[in-house]
């Protein structure tokens, strides 16, 4: 008579969430570096995310939507796993990983039976953004260290290059015609560099490829 092997109990459940909606939560201990699941739905271009969701508010953050790479997104809402359900967390203890086209969520600290389970977004953000729109996309995660925003960080201004003093430009003629002379060198040598690779052609007309392993706005 063969022996009955027991079934492990599931790594996590889905159930109301106090972030947002719908949230999954760990049912036993998941150890750092474990694949909790696959993010599955319909894979589409980004063309079709785009005419799927056109009709939605600009008011409406909700998205089922990952970026797989330039070419594909996976749309969580159709098809999809309970991976969909995984909120945004601004110190969370998952990340999404890509490979061979599909994306997972690792555990990237151990994590106890009973706690959410989350990962960073990152949403891109669109040079066409309303002011508001970090306030659209907020989070509610409640981290010490929340950001406030499901996107990704804002990039700082570049600051100024400050103009130098008289004060700063100490050494008298001297000094300046050497670092002219140097400058001269480096140039040329810089200039010969180009010339003994090749010059690579540059695309016209050139896309931004979306950035791969994240969130991506419906």
């Amino acid at each position: 008579m063969k022996k009955k092997t027991a079934r492990r109990a599931p790594l996590f459940e889905v159930r109301h969430s106090p972030i947002h909606g719908f949230g999954v939560f760990a049912l036993r201990r998941i150890r750092k570096g474990t694949t909790v699941t696959e993010y599955i739905g319909d894979r589409i271009s980004h063309a079709e995310a785009d005419r799927r969701y056109e009709s939605k508010t600009a008011d409406d953050n909700h998205t089922f939507l990952f970026t797989v790479d330039g070419r594909t997104v996976i749309d969580g809402g159709v098809g999809g796993n309970d991976a969909r359900y995984i909120n945004h967390g601004c110190d969370p203890n998952c990340e999404s990983a890509t490979a061979n086209r599909r994306v997972f969520i690792e555990a990237i600290r151990t994590i106890e039976p009973g706690d959410e389970l989350a990962y960073d977004y990152q949403i891109q953000r669109d040079p066409d953004d309303p002011p508001n729109v970090d306030e659209v996309f907020a989070c509610r995660c409640g981290a010490e260290k929340c950001r406030g925003s499901m996107l990704e960080p804002a990039k700082e201004p570049r600051a100024k290059k400050r103009t130098k003093t008289k004060s700063a430009a100490r050494g008298g003629p001297r000094k300046t015609a050497l670092k002219t002379v140097l400058k001269t060198v480096r140039k040329g040598a810089r200039k010969s560099a180009r010339k003994s690779r090749g010059k690579v052609p540059r695309k016209k007309n050139a896309r931004q490829q979306p950035p791969k392993g994240r969130a991506r706005r419906a």
